[in-house]
């Protein structure tokens, strides 16, 4: 039930990516996706956006207006000057400002190049931090809740308390801000040397190795642990998963330290961009009640590949980063074994070339089996998860997933490794056939992998099953509804403390 305080709710969302302006991964899909879901649970919340404005964002393209020229933002070696520029998302309900600074981000990619990161990282992304909490007073909307995301806005907390909290000349302004960090991939972290401290403008007294400090250089990820009022991340299981030596990546001492600050949130799908129903980049639209119309798909997909299309024989289909992450070292020790089954396979991705020299050879020695896409095609993305029987994702660890959760309402059913949210959201098949969503491994083995994938085959032979199987992963639930309410609670429950 809605308050009338909570009415007035403000919420900010810092990241430093947003669909549909830049995208690099599934943080951009949240953080667009999460205002429109919260303002649909309730309307009278505001919530705004605030992330940097890079090149490949044009301001006609998006109306977006000067809303602050020359905005001063003090860093350790000085003034630096920013424009804020103001737009607004799809539905144009929720606002997004654009942190402006040619210096910094007037660049072609958003954090490097395929030569590596960009070197002056830190000193972007402390600039980004910095200039948000001074554009809130400059526009006049000082928001209840800022809700930061991963490293590039870790240093938000830290300089919030800092420096602006407890700053007379702020007359209290600050003073009930409260913060929330979420983690999308502990993974990467924001890693910078030691020397970098001054330009931030943070005294050295913070680092220590209860506060900035990671073996003897500066975390930036670290500091948004340390100075949030609470913590998320994206999924129940990888919550707990964080916490563990295994899966902690340095910081799990941390992490268990503020356990009881740490809450799992599954993200979400927009179901207004991934409906078979409604997709108009696939050949024929379905739904689970005329599901037989999925197969003009898979004939296109194959047809597509050069590849035979056969009704009896099953269409596997990957859409990933080739990495050991996503479980292509597993693959590839049982990939021969696979393709030698009666199979079909589409890859689409890049990533580590020692992958990509594996899949071309494979596609050579069984090119009636293997389709192979080195690049990202959104349109080729949504054929796949239309015209593949399924989808594998045997990922070493994943902290969410959005590809099983597509997968599922596009009735290709989900082959995962149990980790993170694949665990949290898929089922594994009962030996009945009456239960499940897909197929479950566990350990991370190849031997583990290629078992599951010898079950998915038979099950697929077995119309009595099949069907019902498709069906039902086809009527799960996993829009934005619920994990925006687990939001607002969340913030609730944030604001109450003391």
């Amino acid at each position: 039930m809605t308050t009338h305080n909570e009415k007035k709710l403000k919420i900010l969302i810092v990241a430093s990516e947003v669909i549909p302006f830049a995208k690099t991964g599934g943080l951009a899909d949240v953080a667009g996706a999460l205002p429109k879901a919260l303002l649909h649970k309730n309307p009278h919340l505001e919530v705004a956006v605030v992330m940097p404005k890079y090149r490949t964002i044009p301001d006609g393209k998006w109306s977006l207006k000067t809303r602050i020229s020359g905005l001063a933002v003090p860093m350790g070696m000085g003034e630096v000057y920013c424009d804020v520029l103001e737009g607004s998302t799809a539905n144009g309900r929720a606002k997004v400002y654009f942190i402006q600074n040619h210096r910094y981000f007037d660049r072609d990619q958003l954090y490097g190049t395929s030569e590596g990161d960009f070197g002056d990282n830190a000193e972007r992304f402390a600039f980004f931090s910095k200039a948000v909490l001074e554009m809130l007073q400059a526009i006049d909307w000082i928001p209840d809740i800022l809700h930061c995301n991963d490293w590039q806005t870790g240093l938000v907390p830290l300089y919030l308390k800092k420096f602006y909290k407890g700053n007379p000349e702020l007359k209290g302004k600050y003073a009930g801000v409260r913060t929330l960090f979420t983690i999308h991939n502990l993974a990467y972290q924001g890693l910078f040397p030691k020397w970098v401290l001054p330009m931030t403008g943070i005294g050295w007294e913070e680092f220590r190795a209860d506060r900035l400090e990671f073996y003897d250089q500066v975390n930036y990820l670290k500091s948004g642990l340390v100075y949030s009022d609470a913590l998320s991340t994206v999924s129940d299981a990888y919550a707990h998963e964080i916490q563990t030596p295994e899966l902690g990546n340095g910081l799990d001492g941390v992490l268990r330290d503020r356990g009881e600050d740490l809450y799992g949130i599954v993200n979400g799908v927009d179901y207004e961009d991934w409906d078979p129903a409604t997709d108009k980049d696939i050949p024929q639209q379905y739904s689970a009640h005329t599901v037989e119309k999925k197969e003009a798909s898979k004939k296109l997909l194959l047809s597509g590949q050069n590849l035979p299309y056969q009704e009896a024989v099953p269409v596997f289909g990957i859409v990933s980063r080739l990495s050991d992450q996503k479980g292509l070292d597993l693959l590839a020790e049982i990939i021969e074994p696979f393709l030698s089954m009666d199979v079909r396979f589409v890859v689409l991705g890049t990533g580590d070339q020692r992958y990509h020299y594996l899949l071309e050879g494979m596609r050579s020695r069984f090119p009636d089996k293997l389709g192979v896409n080195f690049k990202f095609d959104n349109r080729l993305a949504k054929l796949i998860y239309a015209g593949s029987d399924f989808f594998l994702m045997p990922s070493r660890f994943e902290p969410c997933g959005l590809g099983q959760l597509i997968s599922l309402k596009f009735g290709t059913i989900p082959v995962v490794r149990k980790t993170g949210g694949l665990a949290d959201t898929i089922e594994d098949m009962s030996s009945d056939g009456k239960r499940g969503t897909g197929f479950v491994f566990e350990n991370y083995k190849s031997a583990e992998l290629l078992t599951v994938l010898r079950r998915a085959v038979e099950t697929f032979g077995q119309p009595k099953i099949w069907k019902p199987l498709v069906q039902r992963a086809m009527t799960q639930d996993f829009s934005w509804d619920a994990s925006a309410e687990k939001y607002l609670e969340l913030y609730r429950l944030i604001l109450g403390k003391p």
